[in-house]
């Protein structure tokens, strides 16, 4: 976009400046991070609540993970997903779905969402039909395996030109189908279907998804190509995963989703002080 302003819900946002953080909140027993602890109705939402206290711009609501695993029945993962999106609804925070299933989405916009994040890159031919009709919004993400398969041993050529072709190509159908470019947002998947060398020269070479030409996501936090370039567990990965979302941001990235969000909020804030997009909270240091 142009001038760099999306429209999500009630928030505008000018991405020619600002950066804004989505909080990860999982109604899944199975979730790779949290493992079931927002599993609940009430554990998500307020797990939700305190998030948009904690500065969150977003809120990315997910029934099933991607990761390999049985199907979970539409009905079940739209049981999981609706009631929160209904209990945020009206918050101020953007809501968003993380689905691959166009029913899902369909059900979770009608209850207030305002994007679809899909992480297999609109897999379900039924999804750009309910994109059009709905006028959500929709974070378009590169990834190989069908839904809830394993794809072992990746391979690329190029990974950045690979995924960036990919992103364009699966972009182009949606508009095609008369999906708005300002609805768009692309993710280059880090660590879906890719290895950790895959997803660290993704975030090198970040700049190259950017030119593509929509506002980037990016989903770095607390996965495993951080782990195992620090050598540290699931729970010990925050500093790696704020270092990763800064870099992200400096390279153009403009959507962070993340599970620890108050200290990614100050990483942006601070980021937004040192860049002139914000001014400090307050000025008293040798005035």
């Amino acid at each position: 976009m142009s001038d760099g302003l999306m429209r999500l819900g009630a928030r505008t946002f000018d991405f020619g400046r600002e950066a804004a953080v989505m909080a990860i909140v999982n109604r899944t027993p199975d979730s790779f991070y949290d493992r079931g602890r927002t599993d609940a109705l009430d554990a998500a939402v307020a797990a939700a609540e305190r998030a948009i206290v904690d500065g969150a711009d977003w809120v990315d609501i997910g029934g099933a993970k991607f990761a390999p695993g049985p199907p979970i029945p539409v009905a079940e993962e739209i049981d999981r997903v609706v009631p929160v999106v209904a209990a945020l609804a009206g918050s101020g925070a953007v809501i968003s779905v993380d689905t691959f299933h166009a029913e899902v989405a369909r059900a979770a916009i009608a209850a207030g969402a305002h994007v679809v994040n899909d992480t297999t890159g609109l897999s379900d031919p039924d999804m750009i039909a309910v994109l059009v009709e709905t006028g959500a919004a929709v974070v378009v993400t590169h990834s190989l395996a069908p839904p809830r398969t394993p794809y072992p041993s990746p391979r690329y050529d190029d990974v950045v030109g690979e995924v960036a072709a990919f992103l364009r190509e699966r972009v182009a159908r949606a508009e095609a189908a008369g999906v708005r470019s300002d609805r768009i947002i692309v993710d280059p998947g880090h660590d879906l279907n890719k290895h950790t060398l895959d997803s660290l020269e993704l975030t090198r070479r970040l700049d190259e998804i950017v030119a593509i030409g929509y506002p980037t996501l990016v989903a770095l936090s607390n996965k495993d190509f951080i782990g195992e370039s620090l050598g540290r567990d699931r729970g010990e990965r925050v500093e790696g995963s704020i270092a990763a979302a800064v870099y992200a941001v400096m390279r153009g990235a403009r959507i962070v989703r993340v599970h620890n969000v108050r200290e990614t909020v100050d990483a942006m804030r601070m980021v937004g002080a040192i860049e002139g997009w914000r001014q400090p909270a307050f000025l008293e240091h040798n005035r």
